[in-house]
């Protein structure tokens, strides 16, 4: 007696069929899902830029000195200060050209610019931890902290400037004056120290509105 075996599987149209289905899938989910990372990563980079600037107004109140907050193009000693850096470094003085240089060694005192040289750089973040598709741009590229926990004036200016940074998707439109598709965050530092982070494109009255 014979028994009849079944061959299962797939036929040519249903693997067709299965591929459409799953391209048509595909072609509505990417997008959604390249929105998404855009966004994750905006919001990385205006996190890291916030926590570093609260970092310097901590230190800088610890230590009753001044402390400064800049944006660099880079964290190597060719690095120099820029409103559009990804990269942010908190020292004593201006990192300009030298932004890879050792970090303060706590064992001695600040003052001691034997052991501790310029620019006495206390922490450094690079941009690569925050997202690599983000554009910045800040109206000033450096922020300095006084023992209070407030702005302190800029050279060349005589009085303290509130600071605003536009943390932005690198295919939006640089700054977050105007709505986009991708999300836009501002980072903002007023007169009297205060730092946080808002959306100046949501609605008028929402509370996360810059």
């Amino acid at each position: 007696m014979l028994i009849k075996q079944r061959v299962t599987g797939f036929t040519v149209i249903e693997l067709v069929v299965a591929l459409v289905v799953f391209g048509a899938l595909l072609a509505v989910g990417l997008p959604v899902f390249n929105l998404w990372t855009q966004n994750s990563q905006v919001r990385g980079v205006a996190a890291a830029i916030q926590n570093g600037l609260q970092f310097a107004k901590a230190e800088a109140v610890r230590r009753n000195a001044q402390v400064r907050f800049q944006l660099t193009d880079r964290l190597d000693n060719n690095c120099a200060i820029s409103t559009a850096g990804n990269n942010w470094v908190v020292s004593f003085d201006d990192p300009t050209s030298a932004c890879g240089a050792n970090l303060l060694n706590e064992a001695f005192p600040v003052s001691d610019t034997t052991n501790n040289p310029a620019p006495r750089i206390i922490q450094t973040k690079p941009a690569a931890e925050g997202g690599g598709r983000v554009s910045v741009t800040a109206d000033r590229a450096v922020a300095i902290f006084n023992g209070f926990g407030r702005l302190a004036p800029v050279a060349p200016a005589t009085a303290a400037q509130a600071l605003s940074i536009d943390v932005d998707a690198q295919n939006g439109d640089g700054d977050c004056s105007t709505a986009g598709t991708a999300k836009c965050l501002r980072v903002v530092v007023t007169i009297g120290g205060q730092i946080r982070t808002c959306d100046p494109t949501l609605p008028t009255g929402d509370p996360q509105r810059c």
